[in-house]
């Protein structure tokens, strides 16, 4: 037995070669982690001696193993995929995932994380409605419970916000378009339910301005969250009107773009890069029905995996050092322009 004075886990970990979480799971639930590293970690106890104060901490922290995730509408299949993602991170790192849905509903979310704080959770992660949200409610959760924000920013709420550089993902493919044809009109809502639809349109103002073209954005009518449907009646009404500029149109989401598609096929009008089509449609997010659509849809694919993995592991670091404060930071991934038949 070695003599070196080990004071706390995050030491032991170092000492031992092993990761903070990993250690962390151990001393939670020994069969949790993998026999080899487990093995590893027995070896280094019986080499140093250490032995933390398990009971302690959760006292001091009223840890559970619960974690609280929450979305504002499961039915999208783009925020079921990535809570699946975060869900399943959580599982292998020993916690237990509660997954909530607001439903749009601004008093719902609240609701929802009254409820929640009940609960004592070790932590949450959540992706709030944005705008409508109540942001002063969701600041008073995120004080008394460790919380990670991911897709929806409210600014310097909750321990960090990790997301998607969304007006990045407008300026991509606006030059792809204007370099492989037309440069495009903006297709969107004229009240978004999702807060990052903004800065998309900013980025795609700011792109046709680089690039020296003069924007045409259109917004249709329909709130909530059936934007297929806003997407095909919008664009129904559109078309017959003759309001897209040019034959390039950009949706500022896939679901959006998807309905887009519908109203062309009613109109008879082909969509596609090759000669002999009408009209290019192009959307944002990678939707996870986009390369099943007809034409394949041609758009940004959001990083779900580093949004996951890093919303996470900032959550858990947190959650597991016991740490009181840590400044506010905001992590933004870029999108990858995903090239298909639609555009």
């Amino acid at each position: 037995m070695e003599h070196t004075k080990i004071r706390n886990m995050e030491e032991f970990a170092s000492i031992s070669g092993l990761s903070r979480p990993t250690v962390s799971k151990y001393f939670h639930d020994p069969s949790s982690v993998r026999a080899t590293t487990r093995a590893r970690i027995e070896a280094a106890l019986e080499k140093y001696d250490y032995r933390p104060n398990i009971f302690a901490m959760n006292q001091n922290r009223k840890l559970t193993k619960n974690v609280g995730i929450l979305v504002p509408y499961l039915a999208d299949p783009f925020f079921a995929e990535i809570a699946r993602n975060i869900e399943q991170r959580c599982i292998d790192a020993g916690y237990s995932p509660t997954l909530y849905s607001s439903h749009g509903d601004p008093a719902l979310e609240i609701e929802i994380l009254e409820n929640l704080r009940a609960l004592k959770p070790a932590g949450a992660l959540i992706a709030p409605l944005g705008r409508i949200s109540d942001s002063s409610a969701v600041a008073a959760f995120c004080d008394d419970v460790p919380t990670v924000l991911f897709d929806s920013n409210l600014p310097d709420v909750g321990l960090a916000f990790i997301g998607s550089d969304n007006p990045q993902f407008s300026m991509v493919m606006v030059e792809y378009l204007s370099r492989t044809g037309e440069p495009p009109c903006f297709f969107e809502m004229k009240d978004p339910a999702n807060p990052n639809a903004n800065k998309r349109r900013q980025g795609y103002l700011d792109a046709m301005a680089k690039l020296g073209f003069e924007p045409s954005i259109v917004k249709v009518d329909g709130q909530g969250w059936s934007f297929e449907e806003i997407g095909r009646a919008g664009g129904i009404q559109t078309l017959e009107a003759g309001g897209f500029a040019t034959n390039t149109i950009l949706c500022s989401n896939d679901r959006l773009a998807i309905g887009l598609l519908a109203a062309c096929y009613e109109k008879g009008l082909r969509v596609g890069r090759e000669a002999g089509s009408d009209l290019r449609v192009a959307g944002q997010d990678d939707h996870p029905f986009s390369r099943f659509t007809c034409p394949s849809l041609t758009t940004i694919a959001q990083d779900y995996e580093a949004v996951s993995r890093r919303a996470v592991r900032t959550l858990f670091d947190v959650v597991e050092s016991g740490e009181q404060t840590r400044p506010h930071e905001t992590v933004l991934y870029e999108g990858k322009l995903i090239m298909r038949q639609s555009a």
